[in-house]
């Protein structure tokens, strides 16, 4: 991958986070405005090392999200084009398609729910199928009934993210990545905003700047002056793996319906692009916002989450369910029971702990998880305020908007 590493004072923009979002939008700016020169800012020392890189490379559908949200139509819009940049730019996927599957009686009307939710969102190829359909795509897998998701596939987001911020760089010799800065402050010094690093402490000065810091997206946007009530929160996921003898229990991906009163999927099974297989992820607060382990802990980040009114509506409004994900984080005997629902001849010897990703939830003040993407803006600067998944499959199209709205707000 290219890397500017040279110290240039003034940039026509400045994207903060080397997510995969940042990188789309990085990728997408340079399109419409190839002659303006532009600065990717990521603190960790490569990209797509936190959301992006921890999540479970699904390329998703858009099948579970309102007819019209921004996650709808950006979802489908969006794996269509991250699909179309795979199979160009060569980026390790396969569009596998996927069961959702209903394991009893009352997870019928869920899931005929999320039909009627794909087939207003137009999702190509949807279709019920019965028990003995099921034994066909998935031998291992035991449900009395399944929706089939052709269209959804799997990715190495990496690469994905990596292909992009290449390209843009590429397309304009003069603009820049640095990696290892973490920006500081913002400070408007005239028609300009400057950046400060903690290893640039002059800054970098722009015309104007687009902020895609996922879990830091809102401490980002206060320092810019963005009015935000709403707070980042973080929760864990953690995943186990099929070991070898067991992976031919799993072709491609298996969920679970649903539970519409919790704000996750569940625990689904994932075969990835390097043929592993994870079973994941669990969902539980976590102490740190970009802590991996179950035992990482931040008393900052600790002190904000836990001295928020949204976090603890948001607990009491789930308590049944987050004591259950947490007894299953700390259990491999539960977390088994789990995935047996789907796989019943799943046995403690085809599992083995695997890796843990973390995703950012903004939280109202009264619990709400602010489950649509959210974007704001100022007169010179755009702010990535809520991403969660689907939107690293919705990356190219975020991009897309995200030049739509520095095409009518932007002056250069």
């Amino acid at each position: 991958m290219k890397k500017v590493n040279q110290v240039v004072n003034g940039y026509d923009v400045v994207i903060v986070g080397g997510g995969i979002v940042g990188a789309a939008t990085l990728y997408k700016l340079q399109q419409r405005y190839p002659d303006r020169t532009m600065l990717l800012i990521e603190k960790e020392a490569g990209l797509a090392d936190h959301q992006t890189g921890n999540n479970s490379g699904v390329i998703h559908s858009g099948l579970y999200y309102p007819p019209g949200s921004s996650k709808a139509k950006n979802c489908v819009e969006g794996r269509r084009a991250l699909v179309r940049f795979a199979q160009e730019y060569n980026i390790p996927h396969d569009v596998c398609g996927k069961v959702v599957v209903a394991v009893d009686e009352k997870e019928l009307p869920m899931l005929e729910k999320i039909h009627n939710l794909g087939q207003q969102n137009e999702i190509e190829g949807l279709e019920r199928i019965n028990s003995d359909q099921l034994s066909e795509i998935e031998p291992h897998c035991k449900g009395i009934d399944a929706l089939l998701v052709p269209c959804t596939g799997i990715i190495d987001y990496r690469a994905a993210t990596k292909q992009m911020v290449d390209l843009a760089l590429g397309q304009q010799p003069r603009s820049a990545l640095r990696l290892g800065e973490e920006v500081t402050s913002f400070e408007r010094a005239g028609n300009e905003t400057v950046v400060r690093t903690n290893k640039t402490p002059d800054g970098f000065r722009t015309k104007h700047l687009v902020v895609c810091a996922g879990l830091q997206a809102d401490r980002l946007a206060r320092k810019d002056g963005v009015e935000l009530k709403e707070r980042v929160v973080g929760f864990r996921g953690d995943y186990y793996e099929l070991t070898d003898q067991a992976k031919h229990k799993v072709r491609n991906l298996i969920y679970p319906v649903p539970n519409p009163d919790f704000p996750f999927l569940g625990v689904h099974f994932t075969r990835m692009t390097d043929g592993e297989v994870e079973c994941g992820p669990n969902a539980v607060f976590t102490f740190k916002r970009e802590g991996y382990g179950k035992m990482d802990f931040d008393m900052k980040d600790t002190l904000e989450a836990l001295g928020y009114a949204g976090t603890w509506k948001l607990f009491f409004q789930n308590m049944a369910f987050g004591i259950n994900e947490y007894r299953r984080a700390f259990s491999k005997r539960l977390f088994l029971k789990t995935l047996q629902r789907m796989i019943p001849d799943l046995t403690m010897e085809d599992i083995r702990p695997g890796r843990s990703g973390v995703r950012a939830l903004l939280l109202s003040q009264d619990g709400d998880t602010r489950d649509d993407f959210r974007i704001s803006y100022t007169d010179h600067n755009i702010h990535v305020l809520n991403a969660p998944s689907p939107a690293a499959t919705a990356a190219l199209a975020i991009g897309d908007y995200i030049a739509d709205l520095a095409e009518e707000r932007f002056t250069f």
